[in-house]
């Protein structure tokens, strides 16, 4: 792979240093946004105490920056969502060091968007050179055994495979396909033409889930943007952070990262409030861009049957319906999504290992992985709750 002598590299060790990139490329998803990554930052939820060493990479030509892809350096997994447990384990059985390994990722964020943000004037074909040159300096410079980059949006992946097909192997990428679940607008005007579009037995399933609650005096309240306030964040915490003290471990974001995206980005945040006779019970706090719902966080001070499904899952799909968005991404895993209106839909990751025999076995994996992969999708397309169209038998959407 031939590297441009006119570009040259960066390792950053802050997101401010790529402050001009982010306004050129104006990136529409919310944790793609400059104040997303400042708050991580600014509130040390990523760093070296937190094992997300920051070594963003950032490219220049004639002193001008021309893109940016985030990286950190990590001894574990914890906060990916994609799992190569295996592949550590296969290195220790060799007597081969797994850690530290690279990471290009939203931190805690399984959601598939950009990974290398580029300014309007160049291309990924003209960066990726360099970009890759990078990363195996970096790989050599701390020893490092891989280097990983999740959740890629359609063009990235795409570049990925034309990559894997026009170079020689040691250039070349493992690509690894998963399954998530997604809810799609079918230009829906209200919830009832949502649960229209179900099955009868899952339309009454759904009716019966959100009577139980309404029968318990649950309700709940939705709170947008610069209304958000400062309590409403505080219990919200309370909630969220209770989620993981209940499994004895710590949360991975705290209470000032929330307040601060609530300051700096407001226009991209959502919270839902739940409430038994008038007592606050749950909360849940979603992102929005222009198209997009995301689920990300919740959790409850009391727990109730369904109140998960009701605070995560159709207060979003209301809310969705209500603002013409096209999609609700309610966050990683759980079949029981497919039952309330969610599709599945593949996500993608690439990998690429130092180690040339590694880097094989790694590919054969991704390879038989994907088999496995695609009968779980055609067994979960087939449990979606929608009406069958009799023509070609599939879900209607």
């Amino acid at each position: 792979m031939q590297v441009d002598l006119s570009y040259q590299f960066k390792i950053l060790s802050s997101i401010e240093q790529a402050a001009i990139l982010f306004e050129q490329s104006k990136p529409a998803q919310p944790f793609l946004q400059f104040e997303f990554w400042q708050a991580l930052e600014q509130q040390a939820v990523i760093g070296e105490r937190t094992g997300w060493i920051i070594s963003h990479i950032l490219i220049e030509q004639a002193g001008q920056p021309i893109a940016w892809m985030p990286l950190f350096i990590k001894s574990h997994h914890r906060g990916e969502y994609v799992f190569d447990h295996s592949w550590a384990d296969a290195y220790a059985r060799h007597g081969l060091d797994y850690y530290p390994r690279l990471v290009s990722s939203v931190p805690f964020t399984p959601v598939t968007g950009e990974r290398i943000l580029l300014a309007p004037t160049h291309s990924l074909v003209q960066v990726w050179p360099i970009i890759f040159n990078a990363v195996q300096q970096v790989v050599e410079q701390y020893q490092a055994s891989s280097w990983h980059t999740l959740f890629l949006d359609q063009p990235l992946l795409e570049f990925f495979q034309r990559q894997n097909q026009n170079n020689e192997q040691a250039d070349q990428l493992a690509i690894r396909q998963h399954c998530q679940f997604l809810w799609t607008n079918q230009n829906y005007r209200e919830f009832e033409d949502f649960l229209a579009a179900l099955t009868a037995k899952k339309r009454k399933s759904i009716k019966v889930e959100r009577q139980r609650l309404a029968e318990q005096q649950v309700t709940s309240q939705c709170i947008e943007g610069i209304d958000i306030s400062v309590d409403d964040i505080e219990f919200f915490y309370e909630c969220y952070a209770n989620t993981y003290y209940v499994r004895g471990q710590k949360p991975y974001l705290t209470q000032a990262f929330f307040l601060q995206l609530v300051q700096q980005m407001p226009q991209h945040l959502m919270l839902i409030k739940a409430y038994q006779q008038e007592k606050p019970i749950a909360s849940a706090l979603f992102f929005k861009d222009g198209q997009t719902l995301y689920g990300r966080y919740w959790g409850a001070v009391e727990h109730l049957n369904c109140l998960h499904f009701e605070v995560c899952y159709y207060q979003g799909i209301e809310y969705a319906i209500k603002q013409q968005l096209a999609f609700f991404d309610p966050g990683t895993q759980g079949e029981h999504k497919l039952i309330r209106g969610f599709a599945p839909v593949y996500t993608y990751s690439a990998h690429w290992l130092a180690q040339p025999d590694f880097m094989q076995a790694v590919q054969r994996f991704c390879e038989q992985e994907k088999l496995h992969t695609q009968a779980y999708y055609a067994a979960a397309l087939a449990s979606t709750p929608f009406k069958q169209n009799d023509e070609t038998n599939k879900p209607i959407v």
